[in-house]
């Protein structure tokens, strides 16, 4: 990679270098094979990010033509704050870019966005055991010290 990334909104042709991070991240997650997505969701949430009404948006990192990491995040309401509330969703960046400033990047990219947007807050979650990603969000981030509850219906 001899030229610096840029960050940008995704495009329709941007769907299928997308497509292996989406499932890298969903990988990384343990929803691949038996347990993968299924298609539709993907499908839908590819739309969804073309679509100008929906809130939720990607971003992705690029270089030299190819595709290396992804941001999506999603605008809502708060019951705490008048102005809505960003939610960084997914991250993720391919091996060959990591400690090259991606992730950094596509967060603060995201930051840019929120603000435009009105949010005072932007924040996400991420596995306990995501030690390397917390080095950096604990460089861009306070921890909430919530813990997040969940249950499948």
């Amino acid at each position: 990679m001899s030229k610096p990334f840029v960050i940008r909104q995704v495009r329709q042709a941007d769907f299928s270098e997308w497509l292996p991070l989406w499932q890298g991240y969903n990988a990384f997650y343990g929803r691949a094979g038996a347990t993968a997505l299924p298609a539709q969701i993907t499908h839908t949430t590819w739309q969804r990010f073309l679509d100008a009404y929906e809130p939720v948006h990607a971003l992705v990192a690029e270089c030299d033509g190819r595709l290396l990491g992804l941001a999506h995040y999603l605008f809502h309401r708060s019951t705490t704050q008048i102005e809505p509330s960003c939610y960084l969703q997914d991250l993720f960046t391919d091996e060959s870019a990591r400690g090259l400033g991606a992730g950094r990047t596509l967060i603060e990219a995201v930051y840019q966005a929120a603000a435009q947007a009105g949010c005072p807050r932007v924040y996400w979650q991420t596995h306990e055991t995501n030690a390397t990603a917390m080095r950096l969000y604990d460089q861009l981030a306070e921890k909430s010290g919530f813990v997040v509850y969940r249950k499948l219906l």
